[in-house]
């Protein structure tokens, strides 16, 4: 098994899932807030910040890394202020790959979700809320139920994504073997390099391979989740 890949593609391999879960438990509590609040609330600008969330779908993921290294670069406007008081440096290192993937993650996780806010019966919760039930637990014996496939699905939507990101890792983080080079990276450096046709095929495989994974993954446990709550009501 080992001799299917070198050692600085299992390395890039092995980056790859680090920075995409990490950027998807990063991604997914601010996703399902932004969810929540988009499928419950009115409220004036909600049209911008539905458009501002969904921002890095349209723009050349190029400007969303530029972005980020303008406010958490290491002379950016919040990045100089961690590096003086905190000594924390997220440019040009796996942390900032993870930032990256999960602000590129974060418009399909919060579409997922949104929509299975939105597909709830809220008969149910007004009759929860008239047996007594605090809001709170409303939302976690009744909502919390009822959207968990929604939520999986965004996790692993957003798992997906942050396997293939590109365009704003390389402008945010660079291009750094062992630190910041995920699968696409690595890909990139074997198509420019001469004879890397073969690695580059190798890696491309994976890629999809991974991807492939995630997704049928989330649909078959989104299914046994649905099945579970079917045959609880």
């Amino acid at each position: 098994m080992t001799d299917l890949l070198s050692p600085a593609e299992w390395e890039a391999l092995a980056l790859s899932l680090r920075v995409a879960f990490v950027s998807m438990l990063g991604c997914l509590p601010i996703a399902l807030a932004l969810a929540f609040l988009l499928a419950r609330y009115r409220f004036p600008g909600k049209a911008l910040l539905d458009g501002f969330i969904h921002l890095p779908l349209v723009v050349p993921p190029v400007v969303v890394g530029y972005l980020l290294l303008v406010l958490l670069g290491r002379k950016g406007i919040l990045g100089a202020w961690l590096h003086d008081v905190f000594g924390i440096s997220i440019a040009f290192t796996w942390k900032g790959a993870a930032v990256a993937a999960a602000v590129m993650a974060l418009p399909l996780a919060v579409r997922a979700m949104r929509l299975a806010i939105e597909s709830v019966d809220r008969g149910l919760e007004d009759a929860a809320r008239t047996l007594g039930a605090q809001p709170l637990r409303v939302f976690a014996t009744v909502t919390m139920p009822l959207i968990s496939p929604g939520i999986l699905v965004g996790a692993l939507l957003a798992f997906a994504r942050a396997l293939g990101e590109f365009g704003a890792t390389i402008t945010f983080v660079s291009n750094i073997p062992g630190e910041t080079q995920t699968i696409p990276l690595a890909l990139y450096s074997q198509i420019q390099t001469p004879g890397g046709e073969a690695a580059a095929a190798r890696l491309a495989v994976i890629s999809i391979a991974v991807a492939l994974v995630a997704m049928i993954a989330s649909e078959y446990m989104a299914r046994r989740i649905r099945r579970s709550i079917g045959s609880a009501e």
